[in-house]
């Protein structure tokens, strides 16, 4: 699937939804890496994920290149900052209607539009794919979050009250949700 919007954020600046590039590699680790530190509200700790360079390049491209999965890198004054993307939950009769949704946005970024204009691709990516089902998890704790896709429509569906454990030894609930496509 095959990507590209130009939008302006809230404080002015421009910022550019597009495929993630094979070329985008060494940006896409370091933007990972330093996500992935600022919150507790992501899956992974930075040192969790072993990735190298040809591996993420790799996975971009298998990206753009997929007709159900897809990887948008957000891009801000020349910088990565955010990303989003969806891939099949499983390629079975049963369950290749669904799909998951995952975003990350850098903090410094937070509340400018680049969550909402990621979402909406997202899900836009997700119909023209055929999935008939978009699905998340999200800590209980991230109200921004959820407020975002709820917006664009995404419903409760259950909680995980011991989805993640802190390496602190914290539980963090986790609230899944899950929009239907085909409504």
């Amino acid at each position: 699937m095959i990507t590209y919007k130009a939008i302006q954020l809230k404080d002015g600046r421009e910022c550019i939804l597009r495929n993630g590039e094979p070329e985008d590699a060494i940006d896409f680790m370091k933007y990972f890496t330093d996500s992935h530190a600022e919150t507790e509200f992501l899956t992974t700790y930075p040192d969790e994920t072993e990735h190298n360079e040809q591996m993420v390049a790799a996975h971009l491209r298998g990206r753009k290149d997929s007709s159900h999965d897809i990887e948008i890198v957000a891009i801000v004054e020349g910088k990565l900052i955010g990303s989003a993307g969806i891939d099949m939950i499983r390629d079975r009769d049963k369950t290749r209607h669904r799909a998951e949704f995952g975003i990350t946005v850098m903090k410094d970024y937070w509340g400018l539009g680049i969550g909402n204009e990621l979402t909406a691709m997202c899900v836009e990516a997700a119909k023209e794919a055929g999935y008939l089902q978009l699905e998340l998890d999200v800590v209980a704790d991230n109200e921004a979050a959820q407020n975002l896709y709820k917006k664009h429509g995404f419903i409760e569906y259950g909680r995980n009250p011991r989805g993640f454990k802190t390496r602190a030894g914290k539980w963090q609930e986790l609230v899944l949700m899950r929009l239907e496509l085909d409504k």
